[in-house]
């Protein structure tokens, strides 16, 4: 079988060589093995890596990768007594290439047949739903300490509720970035995302409690039995969680999740990676050099074949890495023609990619015309997530961004016949993937790459082909 492995939210700085997708490098063959080489510099924060070739990932291919603050750089919070990493995900029965071969006959994914924690199925709180004899996972927490967890939703396709019985989750980090403290319920935690929470064990432990990521925007009885349930065990419990799971948000009520993701805002008086603030960078008076409208809809059929696009074009990996073709000067392989918006052409198969400008400061307004949420991901970089509404964004729309501060990061969500604007200053050279998250949409082609380029040949910014590079396409005769 051949593997890519991706990381979510690692810049590779200067390195789009180890960034692990298509575009960038060729497939691990079966058998082998190969060494990513990267550095973590300039960032901190929590986020995960994951199999990016042909739906893998819904096979279990996916960890944890925390990046700490250097010692001299103060963190916006006291040391936590314990650091815990949980990954929440939509599951099928079926194997990940059953699932691709669904996704190619246009049959939809339907409801998961469970919501895992830690690859864990549900605690049986419910005999009629949840059969017995499933493992389910535990926390060991002690009564009165504090605990960071980080959370991420390494699914498939299905936006996730994450909250703890009796217990608040007070909002601290979110894919590199330190935000704004606030306490939460709970929280809408999309394909994709990273969120870190403080969570303080202030309970009697009279019992255990429930911890809960049950899935969202569905509009199915069917889904109930989907809901993902672990365990939260204080040492001096006495006795097993009970009682109802603690509530979901409405799901009739459209605009809880997306003005719970207006709310999170960006700690700009605190040092990340370095230790000036993180609002001395004041993206809002920086002037937007390129704007790009991606409007993305339902899968279609394209040539007979069932496919997904964003502005009308479904992106066709080529046999040759994009990153590659343009070290050795393949002509050919892809075109930088990708549109600013919808262009009034039948929709189309292609190599298309953006052409980004070095320094330049880019405005992307994603526009959600499919009737699910879609989470959207920029390797290479953390932009700004300045607006999101409901309807059509126009030019008037910029009226309502925020240019103070928005949080960076690196995957948002799009909700169905809504848009989210982002705007990212483009300082890092390379080939970067621009994706949806959910694999079902990715998988079919809603993707593109943005080609970052310093004109000034003199000027280092990019680090040489790696020694180990693997070779494929019309490179193959190439590998060692």
């Amino acid at each position: 079988m051949l593997v890519i492995e991706c990381r979510n939210g690692i810049q590779h700085r200067k390195n789009s060589w180890q960034d692990g997708v298509l575009g960038t490098n060729c497939p691990i063959p079966a058998g082998w093995n190969w060494t990513y080489d990267f550095q973590v510099k300039d960032q901190i924060g929590s986020f995960f890596y994951f199999a990016s070739l042909n739906f893998q990932r819904a096979s279990g291919g996916y960890g944890g990768i925390v990046i700490n603050n250097r010692n001299v750089i103060p963190v916006p919070f006291g040391t936590p007594d314990g650091d815990i990493t949980i990954f929440i995900g939509d599951w099928y029965t079926k194997s990940h290439k059953e699932l691709r071969k669904d996704v190619e006959n246009g049959i939809d994914l339907g409801v998961p047949d469970a919501i895992l924690f830690n690859g864990l199925g549900p605690y049986r709180y419910d005999q009629a739903l949840v059969p017995d004899g499933i493992g389910y996972h535990t926390i060991n927490v002690e009564p009165g300490k504090t605990y960071r967890l980080r959370v991420h939703n390494v699914g498939i396709a299905t936006s996730l509720n994450f909250r703890i019985q009796n217990h608040n989750l007070l909002l601290v980090e979110t894919e590199g970035s330190y935000t704004v403290q606030q306490n939460y319920t709970n929280m809408d935690i999309h394909v994709g995302q990273s969120y870190s929470f403080l969570v303080t064990m202030d309970q009697n432990g009279s019992s255990d409690y429930y911890m809960v990521a049950s899935p969202r925007f569905v509009n199915s009885s069917a889904w109930a039995k989907a809901t993902g349930v672990a365990i939260l065990h204080y040492s001096n419990s006495q006795g097993p969680a009970s009682g109802p799971l603690p509530d979901p948000p409405n799901d009739l009520d459209t605009f809880f999740s997306m003005n719970q993701a207006r709310s999170i805002r960006w700690n700009v008086s605190a040092g990340a990676a370095r230790p000036n603030p993180q609002g001395s960078f004041r993206y809002g008076q920086i002037t937007v050099t390129d704007v790009y409208v991606l409007l993305n809809r339902p899968a279609e059929l394209i040539d007979g074949k069932w496919r997904t696009t964003l502005n009308g074009i479904s992106y066709l990996a080529p046999s040759t890495p994009l990153k590659l073709a343009q070290q050795f000067n393949i002509p050919g392989i892809y075109k930088i023609d990708f549109p600013n918006g919808l262009m009034n052409r039948p929709p189309k198969v292609d190599t298309s990619i953006i052409n980004g400008t070095y320094r330049g400061f880019m405005e992307i307004i994603f526009q959600n015309n499919d009737t699910t949420v879609q989470s959207y991901h920029l390797d290479g970089y953390a932009f700004f997530v300045v607006g999101m509404d409901y309807g059509v964004w126009t030019e008037n729309s910029r009226g309502t961004y925020n240019k103070w501060d928005g949080v960076a990061r690196c995957t948002t969500q799009v909700f169905p016949g809504a848009w989210t604007a982002i705007l990212v200053s483009l300082d890092n050279v390379g080939i970067w993937n621009l994706r949806t998250e959910n694999l079902n949409t990715w998988y079919l082609g809603q993707e593109v790459y943005v080609n970052v380029v310093n004109p000034e040949i003199t000027d280092k910014t990019e680090l040489p082909l790696p020694d180990n590079t693997i070779y494929c396409g019309v490179l193959s005769s190439l590998q060692k």
